[in-house]
């Protein structure tokens, strides 16, 4: 006995009839009925079916046959024709179309299936051979279902994977502390910003940081007091660029890095002094710092036209004496490479 309910559903399989003769209508009514196929409608037009379907456009909502058995010839518009409009809607593009016919040479038979039906039923119509096509047609309506809804589920699956992975992306390039960009963001970022700069011939300037006698406040204040610091100045930093394509990130310990792209050395200077300000201006407490009763920062500047053979380590290297200059001058200062 065919299974007159959708699989997994408890809502009877629907059958769509389209036939323009009664008689027809009546019998396969009356079979699909005997074999306990409760949801069967009948219409008696191609027009009176579009309709039923929601054409042209079905809403989201609405209900759908699982199956249409379709006449061949009808006298509005013809079997063939019929399917290919159904079959140009998307959202109907998946219902199994069985064509119910008595014309079957060659010719008949290849325009329907180029047209979309995926079978045909001989009229007159044979009970037994009628109800194992019908059956059929409902596997392939409920194979294809499957089909679709393992490939939704592929779908979100490999969206929650690349979610997943942008997440985690996004996490190896952060500071677990103060999540700024950690040192492996800033010299990939800088390795992209220097070959920018050679190819544009624009500056590029790194600022170098170091949170000044950071381990006396460290032992002071402990090593938790010494965490809320360092978060505390990552963000003044952070908000202290204006520009996109500015980066400040952890270069390690106290230490942070700034990459400023297409700036000058007296541009990149005045930012690392309101750096400087606005860290002072924060007024923690430092009882053991050496050149301020609050904490303080130190900075060293280098800027670079990159040329050929050059390599971002050089300039690295020249913000990094810059800044042990600031530091060995009495600390709470900018420097600049190669300046007094």
């Amino acid at each position: 006995m065919p299974n007159a309910t959708s699989s997994g559903a408890s809502e009877p399989i629907r059958i769509l009839i389209v036939d323009d003769a009664e008689e027809s209508r009546l019998l396969l009514q009356s079979i699909l009925t005997g074999a306990r196929y409760h949801g069967v409608q009948a219409v008696e037009s191609a027009r009176a079916a579009f309709k039923v379907l929601g054409m042209p456009r079905p809403a989201p909502n609405h209900p759908l046959p699982d199956l249409i058995l379709l006449d061949h010839i009808m006298s509005d518009i013809d079997g063939v024709e019929a399917c290919r409009k159904i079959k140009a809607v998307e959202a109907l593009r998946d219902i199994p179309i069985i064509m119910v016919t008595v014309a079957t040479g060659e010719k008949t038979l290849r325009q329907a299936f180029t047209a979309g039906v995926v079978d045909y039923i001989m009229k007159p119509i044979r009970k037994v051979e009628f109800l194992a096509r019908v059956s059929a047609g409902l596997t392939l309506k409920r194979e294809l279902e499957a089909r679709k809804a393992r490939e939704r589920e592929l779908v979100e699956v490999t969206q929650r994977l690349e979610a997943a992975n942008k997440m985690l992306l996004s996490r190896s390039a952060l500071d677990g502390l103060t999540v700024i960009p950690n040192r492996r963001r800033f010299d990939e970022v800088l390795e992209h910003e220097w070959k920018w700069a050679m190819r544009t011939g624009r500056t590029l300037s790194v600022v170098l940081i170091d949170v000044d006698d950071f381990k006396p406040y460290n032992d002071t204040y402990g090593h938790q007091a010494g965490d809320l610091c360092l978060k505390r100045v990552a963000g003044v930093l952070s908000q202290g660029i204006k520009r996109p394509g500015d980066l400040v990130a952890r270069y390690g310990g106290e230490e942070f890095a700034v990459v400023l792209p297409g700036t000058e050395v007296k541009g990149a200077m005045e930012m690392a002094e309101s750096f400087r300000e606005q860290i002072e201006a924060c007024a923690m407490p430092h009882a053991r710092s050496r050149s301020s009763r609050v904490v303080t920062i130190s900075a060293g500047v280098a800027a670079s036209l990159p040329a050929r053979g050059d390599k971002p380590a050089g300039l690295i290297e020249a913000a990094d004496r810059a800044l042990y200059r600031a530091k060995h001058e009495g600390r709470n200062r900018v420097k600049a490479s190669g300046r007094d």
